[in-house]
């Protein structure tokens, strides 16, 4: 069983993600990919580390360049003849800021354990073009994810035995902060929620077309989990003043996983599940109890399935246009 990885993974949800497949299974075949290849191969000797036996190998893709899914794709079809499992997970938070003002303003209306569970009016993030023409955002999270998936179609897609692709979205994912005329996220300041939102129209609209073809997509919160992206939020003194704070918190909110060990419960949960069996509209969130006990809620999407048609063929027309420009890419 071959389970591609599309993950940062010197840290947080993506390694320990790894760690607890092998666990499950250490029969299975982990491919690894990153950005970074002397990051990828410490990330492969450390899992080697634990599980020698292991076959892990490792792919360098960023997935925020076009030009590095395509060619990533092309080296994946040559090296595998199919892929069973396929986690999305790789993401990026640029700039990230937090709005005081509002967070005293929850805590006086009383909303503030909703806006620490979901980042909802506290979140800003400050996007960019990447070189593609782009926004860096919405490219890296979502659309380098759609393009690797388009690209892998001949090895996902079979009535022999169902395959999976795993994506990881957020709590934070909200209809508010996305636009269909602006799904890019160019005009707001909520990119990151944008696109995690838009992560969930396409594994609806994906189920939708290939579920017949043996193609099955689940999306996954790993709730509140202390990574480098979270660190990068606030100052690292403030960190250390609130961390108390946050264990605290966990006895009210479920979703303050806050280790990646923890953060990793739906991914490992999908993996032992059969997809025909799973419903398309729910996101499974992991999930930490106070005493810290592990475990997996299921929550249905607000997310309207006709929106989520109109934005798939937004990403095909879109897709049709990176082709055209790197047509020299293509077999």
């Amino acid at each position: 069983r071959v389970v591609s990885d599309t993950v940062p993974l010197c840290s947080g949800v993506g390694l320990a993600l790894c760690q607890r497949l092998l666990e499950e299974d250490g029969r299975i075949h982990l491919c690894i990919a990153c950005r970074n290849a002397q990051k990828n191969e410490d990330t492969r000797d450390l899992l080697l580390a634990s599980h020698p036996a292991a076959q892990v190998s490792t792919v360098e893709v960023d997935l925020g360049n076009l030009a590095s899914v395509l060619r990533v794709a092309r080296e994946l079809r040559c090296r595998f003849q199919r892929l069973d499992f396929v986690y999305l997970n790789a993401g990026i938070m640029p700039n990230p800021h937090v709005n005081f003002k509002a967070l005293w303003h929850g805590l006086l209306t009383g909303k503030v354990l909703h806006m620490l569970t979901t980042a909802e009016g506290i979140m800003t993030q400050t996007d960019r073009l990447n070189g593609d023409g782009l926004q860096e955002v919405f490219a890296t999270n979502l659309f380098g994810h759609f393009m690797l998936v388009r690209q892998l179609e001949s090895l996902l897609c079979s009535n022999e035995k169902p395959a999976r692709l795993i994506w990881t979205s957020s709590s934070n994912a909200r209809e508010s902060a996305f636009s269909l005329s602006d799904f890019q996220h160019a005009k707001g300041q909520e990119s990151y929620s944008s696109s995690k939102y838009a992560t969930d129209l396409t594994s609806v609209a994906l189920n939708r077309k290939f579920n017949k073809q043996g193609l099955y997509s689940s999306v996954v919160c790993p709730g509140l989990v202390m990574s480098n992206m979270t660190y990068r939020i606030l100052p690292a003194f403030l960190w250390k003043l609130l961390m108390p704070i946050m264990w605290l918190i966990r006895f009210f909110a479920r979703t303050y996983t806050l280790t990646p060990y923890n953060g990793a419960e739906a991914h490992v949960w999908l993996f032992k599940q059969k997809p025909e069996y799973l419903d398309p509209l729910v996101k499974y969130h992991s999930c930490t109890s106070g005493l810290g006990k592990s475990y997996v809620e299921p929550r249905k999407m607000d997310v309207d399935e006709e929106i989520a048609e109109k934005f798939y063929q937004k990403l095909l027309e879109l897709e049709k246009q990176t082709l055209e420009r790197y047509s020299d890419l293509l077999d």
